[in-house]
């Protein structure tokens, strides 16, 4: 019998320890190693982040943006792991300096999913006064913009913790994202709701793997583009380009959704105040062939017509 041949390299991968997260990362480590044929092994190396230590506060009392992403991002800096992979939606749009988000598997869902435990499908089907538990800006805004009659509380936590709390009864309803229960095989437990009742955040749906390339070097940096779902790094361009034009964070509630449709980009985007009263929003498309730098320019200009009519300063969290 032949010896069995051992992976010649192990490839470190940091991620949050969440059981989402560890779903993610535990595709992209399979993906790897088919990609490598056995030539390379993967070692999750799980974090625990500012973000996850969080259970009460929303993220803008507590540095916003980034604080799921910042103990993973030193650890590939500090070379203890070989890469990151993370969450798009959960990426500032400033990466650190010698990073590079390097290949973006294949888009799940970027749809909302909507949760009550009485088997209502839409957030205008709630009862008066319902209570919708949520600490996302935009999932608050863009439900009071639609039911301004509704009562907002904070549900922080991973997707079981959100789930056990709606369950204990401190809230009627609540809001997960489709991809992540698609990733858990739990999309049973919600409805999705359609993109033109609320528009997802930017890169929601997305994975991303970071990594330092000239650490890595050519071939293994070869390897890992493999990963790469043109369409879903297309699509990531033109949402990222617009948080970034808006100077995007989680003080401000805005969301933004590229998608291919009927052999065109189509890009929606919007701004709301953060208690709904009143929202900008664009709509525009570019040719089905566009290059990744002319979906950018397309979510650039979504997000400078938006300011525009916004009059120029975005409404945030602070201002209510």
């Amino acid at each position: 019998m032949s010896a069995i041949k051992a992976p010649r390299l192990t490839l470190k991968i940091g991620t949050r320890g969440s059981p989402l997260a560890l779903a993610q990362a535990r595709q992209v480590a399979a993906d790897i190693e088919q990609l490598a044929n056995g030539e390379v092994t993967c070692e999750i190396v799980t974090f625990t982040t500012g973000g996850d230590k969080l259970t009460t506060e929303r993220l803008i009392n507590a540095g916003g943006k980034g604080l799921f992403t910042r103990e993973i991002d030193r650890a590939v800096d500090e070379g203890r792991c070989h890469l990151a992979v993370h969450s798009l939606k959960d990426v500032p749009g400033a990466i650190p300096e010698g990073q590079s988000l390097i290949a973006f598997p294949k888009r799940e869902d970027p749809r909302d999913g909507f949760i009550t435990k009485t088997g209502l499908t839409h957030p205008k089907d709630l009862p008066s006064g319902a209570v919708v538990g949520t600490a996302s800006l935009r999932r608050e805004s863009q439900t009071l913009a639609m039911r301004p009659d509704l009562q907002i509380v904070t549900f922080r936590g991973n997707v079981q913790t959100r789930l056990k709390k709606l369950e204990d009864g401190l809230a009627d309803a609540t809001y997960l994202a489709m991809a992540g229960l698609e990733r858990l095989g739990m999309t049973h437990v919600a409805t999705p709701v359609p993109v033109s009742d609320m528009i997802p955040a930017a890169g929601q749906g997305i994975i991303t793997v970071a990594i330092r390339p000239d650490d890595l070097g050519d071939e293994l940096s070869t390897l890992l583009a493999g990963l790469d779902h043109a369409e879903s790094r297309l699509a990531a361009s033109a949402e990222r380009a617009f948080l970034v034009e808006l100077d995007g964070s989680c003080r401000t509630a805005m969301g933004g959704h590229a998608r291919l449709e009927d052999g065109l980009w189509k890009f929606d985007g919007e701004v709301l105040k953060p208690d709904g009263s009143e929202r900008w929003a664009d709509s525009c498309t570019t040719s089905g062939d566009a290059s990744e730098a002319e979906l950018a320019d397309l979510g650039r200009a979504a997000g400078r017509r938006i300011r525009d009519a916004a009059g120029g300063d975005l409404p945030a969290y602070e201002d209510v």
